[in-house]
């Protein structure tokens, strides 16, 4: 495994601050190593008679590995090389296209340490799912419900890995009936490339239910999904011409060229052609 330190960014600290977090440290899971990851590192490394210094390397790499006796077999759920190649031809892509956008749409793998999908959970959204199906939001609001139900996006209450679980199952348990469990399952975006659940009738999934079934399955079915999504919005083509603004701004928002995802997938396609 790669040498992390704090200020580190990266799919592996996203890895590390899932181990931390399953381990009991109330980190925040993401790419970038913070304070919070230094010290949970920190304390782990007196509590296992390591160099305390926050730096994860062989030694401690090893030792957290060793604790963590859920690892589920990585290689049986990941896309290969032949799924990409399969998307490209049933959608008429570059295959270089194709593992660009891969490479930076996608968040790096679709599972979380174990065999749980990654998910986020918004509870913006939440709010907005619950009017739909004619339930008044404003009922269940408390100072219990602040941290999964909410009028405006936020970002505060993120905690990242298992913990957005944590979030949707609270939601879902705000009310017996069954659309609080729909409503927070469509309330959360799956996967390697972060589909929101709502999504699920436009991509021809039969229930919220039918879909997050597949985004337990494979990275297989994130990419499918994908595919849908790229359909419905009408996306293909740009891929096809290779307009990367156009193709960030139909899939990232407006704030694409903030964070440049033009110019990321144009030097991406460069690579792999």
């Amino acid at each position: 495994m790669k040498t992390l330190r704090y200020r580190s960014r990266g799919q592996e600290v996203y890895f590390l601050e899932e181990l931390l977090q399953k381990l009991g440290y109330e980190v925040y899971v993401s790419t970038y190593f913070g304070l919070d990851t230094n010290n949970a590192v920190k304390d782990f490394q007196q509590k296992n008679n390591l160099v305390v210094d926050g730096i994860v390397g062989l030694k401690t790499w090893s030792k957290l590995l060793a604790q963590e006796n859920q690892i589920f077999d990585a290689n049986s759920k990941l896309l290969s090389e032949q799924d990409l190649i399969d998307f490209a031809q049933r959608y008429d892509l570059e295959l270089a296209a194709v593992k660009a956008v891969n490479e930076i749409e996608s968040n790096g793998k679709g599972f979380l340490v174990g065999d749980k999908p990654r998910i986020l959970f918004e509870g913006h959204i939440f709010w907005r799912q619950l009017e739909a199906k004619g339930i008044d939001p404003k009922n269940y609001v408390s100072d219990e419900s602040a941290n999964v139900l909410y009028k405006k996006w936020t970002r505060i209450y993120y905690v990242g890995g298992l913990g957005e679980y944590d979030r949707m199952n609270k939601a879902a348990a705000l009310g017996d009936h069954p659309d609080f469990k729909a409503s927070a399952q469509a309330s959360a975006s799956w996967g390697m490339f972060q589909i929101m659940g709502y999504h699920f009738k436009s991509l021809g999934y039969t229930s919220v239910d039918a879909f997050v079934e597949k985004m337990f399955e494979h990275e297989r079915e994130h990419l499918a999904a994908f595919g849908k999504f790229l359909e419905v919005n009408k996306l293909l083509k740009h891929l096809r011409s290779k307009n990367w603004a156009a193709f960030a701004r139909g899939y990232n928002g407006p704030g694409y060229a903030a964070n440049k995802y033009d110019i990321k997938l144009a030097k991406a396609y460069a690579k792999y052609s």
